[in-house]
């Protein structure tokens, strides 16, 4: 009766507060009430020398960013109210000025377009449909470039010979499908420049060079064939030069404006081999020219070029157990000698440069520093500390992120991360949470500072990531050996990772939770389930509770992905693969689990809807099942406002504490 009571204030108070919302989201008696989500925290007894706040409270200032001309130093900072606003710094007087002001919804990532405006983007509660604003340096003039109701924007191409224009994406026209248009900032002017009208077989992404010319496009045949159309410079039309299946990889990074023939541009592809390769290729010739980089035991990421060198080759990327950067031009050798002198210990990464390169901006960082600033200056050759985002968080005290590696049941090498609290006593078996990341496909873990893991040893807990088969950077048999296996040996893998951290003999095999986001929250109801044994409990953080009703829930522009999805999961049109998909659906064998479970979710998630977690807890409850469950009405997939996150991993925290304690 409390509860119903409880619910039905919540109920009037949302109303109330999101009045322009014909009807809120999900079933609102399903959600925990203040007070027990204020119970759950309150689990959370022990002080410790760091609080969730240290670890999740927007920093003071982040998101640094160079103006095109050097003079100015832009970057996000917190207020009081804890409402995050964009500055602009004058580098030589100090004069900062706000430029960007919160209002009712989070800023989302920005931009310089020139020396004169900043570019962001902003959606609605995390609907993940986002508009372009522009405003001038001075915080004049801001504007919405993109008014357009129920149309999302992607950034394609900033034009540096054309400082007010910029090339966008909008599904304008088809909400599935995405138009390139030329558009004036300072008017709000667009211009169609191609049009994506064959929905049968649409166009998934096109390639401008630096000037803005549309190059080449991408169509999906059958929703599983990649067709690549190239516009030579001589014919001047677009021509077919490549088809290849979904699962392969051929694709422009960029053209090679070092060279004399405009054909030339850096592919990365992986049809000659498992592991993606950076090669020289001539796009009108149809042929490859050499191989410029590769790596043995992971996909290579990208490159940097340098267009005050005439657009010669920086160094290469790749990601193994870190992030690896291969010096190849003699200017960046030199750089990178002295940046790995100055840092020493420590990574760096180029996060910014002027439009002449005469300045860069750094950013440094490890498993224990969350991240520096740096400003280098070419000309004076001198490095200036600008700011360390999180001081409070000490390196000391910080626990080191440890790469592993182990085998699967079937033979395949698994990588990973071990995360162990700072000062464990000897023979001390102490918690484990695992941690499965999202995607599944393509994605992974790496390394570096994790604020999660962090909070969770500061706890004295230990955290397994575990890269899966199915995650992407380990090669293309490794990627599709997880397809068709969300929920059995993806799981296993998981699975297998818990045993050989085990065998370690460090964890305590009775308090193993596991927790995760989107496909993470996923393998959170499906290892409960699964493995009811394994884990001690689990948080589901905006996962996926049924598969049959997850596929039809998909946002527009993922409609024609959709038989790629059913590659990836399950194809619910044949009966075989639909009963599978049923088995490794958490809702329906519901009864296996028997674990304490925590369920958190964002309203206005387009990519995991609400009737996912809505799903789950209602289930349980049927059953008497104690499930707290965590709505944010202003939120989407993962919470962005720092009030929810706070509230979010105190609420963990609390949970943890109760059942891992």
């Amino acid at each position: 009766m409390k509860r119903n009571i409880i619910g039905f204030i919540i109920v009037c108070l949302s109303v109330f507060l999101y009045a322009n919302e014909e009807k809120l989201p999900g079933d609102n008696t399903l959600v925990s009430s203040e007070a027990e989500i204020q119970k759950l925290i309150s689990y959370d007894k022990k002080k410790y020398k760091y609080s969730v706040e240290d670890y999740f409270k927007t920093p003071e200032e982040d998101s640094f960013r160079l103006s095109p001309d050097g003079k100015y130093l832009s970057f996000k900072k917190r207020e009081v109210d804890g409402k995050v606003n964009v500055y602009i710094r004058e580098i030589s007087s100090n004069i900062t000025t706000k430029v960007i002001e919160e209002k009712e919804q989070p800023i989302g990532c920005y931009m310089w377009l020139n020396n004169q405006q900043l570019l962001y983007l902003m959606d609605k509660n995390g609907n993940e449909i986002k508009h372009l604003y522009a405003v001038d340096i001075n915080g004049s003039n801001e504007r919405n470039l993109t008014p357009y109701k129920g149309v999302n924007v992607k950034v394609a191409k900033l034009l540096k010979k054309e400082k007010d224009f910029i090339i966008i994406q909008m599904n304008k026209n088809n909400p599935e499908v995405f138009e390139p248009y030329r558009l004036n900032t300072l008017t709000g002017d667009i211009t169609l420049l191609y049009k994506n009208t064959n929905i049968k077989e649409p166009i998934t992404s096109y390639i401008f060079d630096k000037d803005g010319e549309l190059r080449a496009y991408v169509k999906l045949e059958n929703g599983l064939e990649k067709k690549l159309y190239y516009k030579n410079t001589e014919s001047k039309v677009f021509e077919l030069i490549h088809k290849i299946q979904w699962t392969d990889i051929f694709s422009i990074l960029a053209f090679n404006y070092n060279s004399d023939n405009k054909n030339d541009a850096y592919i990365i592809s992986n049809l000659q081999n498992d592991k993606r390769i950076i090669y020289l290729y001539d796009l009108k010739d149809k042929k490859i020219i050499k191989e410029m980089f590769s790596n043995e035991t992971y996909d290579v990421s990208g490159f940097r070029t340098s267009k005050k060198n005439n657009y010669e080759i920086q160094y290469f990327i790749y990601k193994g157990e870190k992030r690896h950067i291969i010096p190849v031009s003699d200017n960046y050798k030199k750089l990178h000698k002295k940046f790995k002198k100055e840092f020493k210990g420590l990574e760096f990464n180029i996060v910014d440069e002027t439009d002449n390169e005469d300045k860069l901006l750094l950013y440094v960082y490890s498993d224990r520093v969350y991240g520096m600033y740096y400003l280098y200056d070419l000309k004076t050759d001198k490095i200036e500390k600008l700011l360390d985002v999180m001081p409070n968080l000490k390196e000391l005290d910080m626990a080191k992120m440890e790469p592993i590696t182990f085998k699967s049941r079937d033979g395949l090498t698994i990588h990973g991360y071990l995360t162990l609290p700072v000062n464990i006593k000897a023979n001390q078996k102490i918690p484990m949470i695992v941690n499965p990341h999202g995607g599944p496909q393509g994605l992974r873990d790496s390394w570096g500072f994790n604020k999660e893991a962090q909070l969770f040893a500061s706890r004295g807990y230990a955290t397994l990531h575990v890269n899966f088969r199915i995650s992407g950077g380990y090669g293309k048999k490794f990627l599709n050996a997880g397809f068709k296996q969300v929920g059995r040996k993806v799981m296993e893998d998981i699975e297998d990772g818990v045993s050989y951290v085990l065998k370690q003999g460090i964890i305590d095999e009775n308090k193993i939770a596991i927790y995760g986001g989107s496909h993470g929250g996923y393998a959170t109801l499906m290892g409960l389930a699964k493995t009811p044994d394994l884990y001690a409990c689990g948080v589901d953080y905006v996962g996926v509770s049924n598969i049959l009703t997850f596929m039809d829930t998909i946002r527009p522009t993922w409609k024609p992905y959709i038989k790629m999805m059913k590659n990836i999961w399950y194809d619910l049109d044949d009966k075989k693969e639909y009963e599978i998909a049923k088995t490794v659906s958490p809702v329906y064998i519901v009864d296996n689990i028997t674990k304490p479970l925590f369920v958190v979710q964002g309203a206005h998630d387009p990519r995991v809807n609400i009737n996912e977690s809505d799903q789950i807890v209602r289930k349980l409850r049927d059953k008497n099942f104690d499930v707290p469950y965590m709505v944010k009405y202003n939120e989407g997939h993962g919470f962005k406002r720092e009030e929810n996150k706070l509230e979010f991993y105190q609420a963990m925290m609390g949970f943890f504490a109760k059942h891992l304690k």
